[in-house]
């Protein structure tokens, strides 16, 4: 977003150009003209002006700094003053960046929060891509396989798709670069950069080296997936979020219209493995479901509480089985409990979730840098605060599964007890 508003700005400057070459020439002719009036009295006076002006100017910043440095906690000041004691008397160099993020980390680190955390430019750059649910770049899946680095996956639509690069592509070069002996990350920053800029991927596909141009842009990250699953004569919708991030509604609100096309009986939600995001997104999801002032959760700030409602006029009545796990947590916890608490035909099916109970605020420094700390509890519709100890599922499954086998719709115990309760459920939707 940055990179298309700078690129807007530019277009604007050139557009304006001959406007502003117009406009400064006057002003630089009229200084010109000024200058060629002045006489030495006057010359005298200007710089006796100056002078009283500067000398002012240097009283009221000293009086300004002095009378800010009062308004300083003790413990400030101290900060403040070790900080200039290493800088100006460590025997060695000091980078002033690196002492100060090391002084925020240790802050943080002081809160004993497992929650709160200090973020470096590059972790925060993928924290941000997580939460916007965005990147610039080609739109590829990379892993290593076989000590190859292969594209997995391809997003739809995407510039590495639309560019000819197919999944199985074993990534040679890029931009000449050889990637034998690079991590995935580095890989990853090669492939990214800015909106429109060109990257050209050398891949080997069969016995043959080809070379692709791809042109950069924004990606969108699928968080939500869908399919129609067909059991004893009825369809049951099922919905996958894989994370809360700032296009999860969006996207779950076209595959929940494209599943109710297809005429579904039923839904399943599955929030298994899905770490939580953002308030809003889970928010504007439980939206959908519940009519409103029907209480959605509750956030309490130093003491107070606050109950946030659902804000439509919308509403289902379908049975609905929510999926979870151990590693269901936050915005996902708020899911199921509001639909164990609210929902009249819905059933949690799983394992207890993780429990994680607070929300988090994230400040981005100037350096790229970025801390995370926590703000707030939330509890659910009914007041309870399952931090530690989680949504305890309405029908408990455990899954079995061997590290080696591969999850597939008939062996997910947990998907099969699902499609269970909602093919013999009597409710059918409206």
């Amino acid at each position: 977003m940055k990179e298309r508003k700078k690129k807007t700005n530019d277009s604007k400057n050139i557009k304006n150009s001959k406007f502003k070459k117009k406009k400064s020439s006057q002003i630089q002719e009229e200084t010109m003209e000024q200058r060629k009036g002045f006489n030495s009295i006057e010359v005298s006076c200007i710089i006796v002006i100056s002078v009283l002006f500067g000398v002012i100017m240097g009283c009221v910043l000293m009086y300004g700094r002095n009378r800010y440095s009062s308004f300083m906690s003790s413990e400030v000041r101290e900060f403040v003053s070790t900080y200039e004691n290493i800088l100006d008397n460590y025997y060695d160099s000091v980078d002033k960046k690196e002492l100060m993020n090391a002084a925020i980390a240790g802050m943080i680190s002081s809160l004993d929060d497992p929650y709160s955390s200090y973020m470096d430019d590059a972790t925060t750059d993928e924290f941000n891509q997580t939460v916007e649910g965005s990147y610039v770049g080609i739109g590829a899946t990379v892993s290593w396989e076989e000590e190859k680095s292969t594209i997995i996956s391809l997003f739809s639509n995407s510039p590495g798709e639309k560019a000819g690069l197919k999944v199985g592509d074993i990534i040679k070069k890029i931009d000449k670069k050889e990637v034998q002996g690079l991590s995935l990350d580095e890989i990853s920053k090669l492939m990214k950069g800015n909106i429109g800029t060109k990257v050209n991927i050398t891949v080997l596909r069969g016995t043959k080296e080809k070379t692709f141009t791809v042109k950069r842009s924004r990606v969108e990250i699928p968080s939500v997936s869908s399919k129609v699953i067909s059991k004893d004569d009825k369809k049951v919708g099922y919905l996958f979020i894989e994370t809360f991030s700032s296009n999860t509604y969006s996207q779950f609100e076209q595959h929940l219209k494209h599943l109710e096309k297809k005429k579904i009986s039923s839904l399943i939600i599955d929030v298994r493995d899905n770490p939580g995001g953002q308030l809003l997104q889970v928010k504007r999801v439980l939206d959908v479901f519940f009519d409103k002032d029907t209480v959605l959760y509750q956030i309490e700030t130093k003491g107070k509480k606050q109950k946030i409602k659902s804000s439509t006029k919308d509403k289902k009545n379908y049975p609905i089985v929510v999926l979870v796990n151990s590693a269901s947590a936050s915005a996902s916890e708020i899911l199921a409990s509001c639909f164990q608490e609210n929902y009249k035909n819905a059933s949690i099916v799983g394992v207890t979730t993780y429990g994680k109970g607070t929300v988090q605020k994230a400040i981005e420094l100037s350096s790229g840098a970025s801390l995370k700390y926590t703000t707030q509890k939330w509890l659910t519709s009914k007041g309870k605060w399952i931090n530690e100890k989680g949504v305890i599922p309405d029908v408990e499954v455990v899954q079995e599964q061997n590290s080696s086998e591969v999850l597939t719709d008939e062996n997910d115990m947990q998907l099969q007890k699902a499609l269970e309760i909602l093919t013999q459920s009597k409710k059918e939707s409206n």
